[in-house]
């Protein structure tokens, strides 16, 4: 009972968090807003700045709602890995999802007209971002299959863990193969798009990014009783009855659609979905995913919005990479994992 209150506590707290995050991010960055001003235009009273209100509703208040869902998304897609994988280091950018969400979007982007990533995908319209978005998704879960073969016949943890980093080597270089014979136009906007941005996405594109992430998101939280069996391997999943190989392919279709979507308009986001899951572990103290489950959704939005803060600079007019400011928050946590853990063959 008392492990269940100190869980509605943390939910409580995480919210408010997102909540105040959500304000301060309206309120700066290159041009600070005052509190009451965002207020009033979310209220839809209006401000008599126009410029202001264009910034807050145009600009501010997609790039907060697609980090948000995106920061989730990673997040959940990366919880999924480590329980599928009993792989503290498993995630959607280290096993190389990401980069085989990357080679389907350069097939798409680096053969296009356009030369900016924005104007691309709003120029092609819904089917053109529905098109991009299943190739981000069929090239991260072709990534998942050949991981999923192999840890049919390789047992060790780690030696998948290798592989799967080797495998990302492999489509990162036949990226740079498409690269070299693209225009050099589209080379620099797909140069650009790999940085990593929640800026790009505008409310047009959210009318597919948010219900396909909130589809996933709401999919995953199906995934709890037999997430928890499998921490605990295959042979006990099988005993309770469970259906191995559906959860297997559940878990692999939506870390692709997952995965895919989020690379499809905000560019490979690094260490999000290696970082979030261990931060929600120790925050909540349990490897219940009745628990992780909402709150590294909850806490992965959270980071992910912090993160999008830090890379505006609020007060000038400089924006980081965003990959750049990830990285930097979920190095030292991987850093820690490693330190702590004697033996990398221990389960999540």
């Amino acid at each position: 009972m008392e492990n269940y209150r100190k869980s509605i506590y943390y939910f409580i707290l995480l919210s408010l968090c997102i909540i105040l995050l959500f304000f301060v991010s309206l309120s700066l960055g290159s041009v600070r807003i005052p509190f009451r001003e965002v207020w009033g235009i979310l209220l839809g009273k209006g401000s008599e700045n126009t410029r202001r209100e264009t910034i807050i509703l145009l600009f501010r208040l997609p790039r907060i709602l697609t980090a948000l869902l995106a920061g989730s998304a990673l997040s959940l897609a990366g919880l999924q890995m480590q329980t599928f994988f009993r792989n503290p280091l498993a995630g959607p950018s280290i096993l190389g999802i990401g980069s085989g969400a990357s080679l389907g979007v350069a097939l798409v982007v680096l053969t296009a007209s356009q030369g900016n990533i924005s104007r691309f995908l709003d120029g092609l319209g819904l089917y053109g971002n529905i098109g991009i978005t299943i190739a981000a998704s069929i090239g991260s879960i072709a990534v998942l299959a050949v991981i999923l073969l192999i840890s049919r016949r390789v047992k060790s943890i780690v030696t998948i863990l290798i592989l799967g980093m080797l495998i990302g080597y492999g489509t990162n270089a036949l990226v740079s193969i498409i690269i070299h014979f693209s225009v050099a136009e589209r080379v620099h906007a797909y140069i650009n798009w790999t940085f990593g941005s929640f800026g790009q996405t505008t409310w047009k594109q959210l009318r597919l990014f948010a219900p396909v992430l909130l589809a996933g998101i709401v999919l995953t939280q199906f995934g709890r009783k037999p997430m928890n069996a499998m921490l605990l391997g295959e042979t006990y999943s099988q005993s309770m009855g469970l259906r191995v190989n559906r959860i297997r392919l559940f878990m692999l279709c939506t870390t692709g659609l997952l995965t895919g979507t989020v690379t499809a308009f905000c560019g490979p986001i690094a260490f999000l979905g290696v970082a979030i899951p261990h931060l929600c572990r120790s925050l909540f103290g349990t490897s219940d995913h009745k628990i992780l489950l909402p709150g590294t959704a909850l806490m992965g939005g959270i980071i992910a919005i912090a993160a999008d803060l830090i890379a505006q600079l609020p007060g000038s007019d400089i924006v980081l990479p965003l990959n750049a400011v990830t990285a930097l928050i979920g190095t030292p946590v991987i850093a820690i994992i490693i330190i702590r853990r004697r033996n990398l063959q221990e389960t999540v």
